[in-house]
């Protein structure tokens, strides 16, 4: 009704246009139980598995305040952070860095040619698509410590099995963020190649490339931090690094050294963050701030 209609409202003109409204949108006037019976299905689905797990995994506050008084005493044995034998703990940790870089490294030059296979814009056939996509889904499946130990297994306890571990984690994971890269990308570049007479190999050099770079190697980058974080962890079950002897020191309760070389990796990782950073700044274009 406009702003100057004296229609009363329980006028039989005014139930006449409610009634034209609900026909026309019956959808619109359903009660909410009945037109969002998907979201309120899932809603309760997921509380009642939260309650199921709090009850099944013995969740408890009173568990959790009475642990908080152990937690602080256990803070307290860490201080002051000891240093103890710090040139092992140095070269240990440029081991975690060796196996971060290395890992990430091969799984981004491997990924990189099976990255154009996934992707759909790119690809052979839909059968070497699926395929591929198939296979970073089971080599993102496995978890990277499950990796690791298959690897000590394999080639023995050091090192090489850390790099082993990550590159097959990583390589599922970056095969799944280029193909989507891949086929995010814009089609005029490409189009623009072949319409001035370009191979397909070069639409994809100067079309697609251009784009992708970009965006690869941020994700590398990131990568590479998070994989610093991996090395120490998978270091815990012997594939080699700062892992192995933090491991060594928790078992012993040598606090005061586990709490520094814990501090050591906070610091290695927020400086490769900070270098990470700019690099990453550098290669879109921006300056760092």
């Amino acid at each position: 009704m406009s702003a100057t209609d004296t229609t009363p409202i329980n006028s039989p003109a005014v139930a006449q246009r409610q009634a034209a409204l609900r026909a026309q949108h019956a959808a619109l006037f359903l009660p909410i139980y009945e037109s969002h019976w998907r979201a309120i299905t899932g809603f309760v689905l997921v509380m009642a598995l939260f309650i199921y797990g709090l009850l099944s995994l013995d969740v408890t506050f009173a568990r959790l305040y009475g642990g908080l008084g152990e937690l602080g005493s256990m803070v307290m044995k860490m201080l002051p952070p000891d240093p103890g034998r710090f040139n092992l703990y140095l070269d240990a940790m440029l081991e975690t860095l060796a196996i971060a870089l290395l890992g990430t490294l091969l799984a981004a030059i491997a990924a990189f040619p099976l990255g154009f296979l996934a992707a759909r814009n790119t690809t052979l056939n839909r059968l070497v698509q699926f395929m591929a996509r198939r296979s970073f889904d089971t080599l993102r499946g496995v978890d990277i410590l499950i990796w690791a130990l298959i690897w000590i297994n394999v080639v023995g306890l050091g090192p090489f099995a850390g790099v082993l571990a990550l590159f097959m984690s990583d390589l599922g994971i970056f095969g799944k963020l280029f193909s989507e890269a891949i086929e995010a990308a814009d089609n005029k570049p490409v189009e623009g190649v072949l319409s001035t007479g370009g191979t397909a190999t070069a639409s994809v050099r100067f079309g697609v490339l251009p784009q992708l770079m970009p965006v690869m190697l941020s994700q590398v980058l990131y990568a590479f931090e998070s994989n610093t974080r991996s090395a120490s962890i998978i270091g815990i079950v012997g594939a080699g690094g700062i892992g192995l002897i933090l491991s060594e020191q928790i078992r012993t309760l040598e606090l005061q050294q586990m709490s520094f070389v814990i501090l050591m990796i906070l610091v290695t990782v927020s400086a490769i963050d900070f270098f990470c950073s700019k690099i990453r700044f550098a290669i879109i274009g921006k300056r760092a701030l």
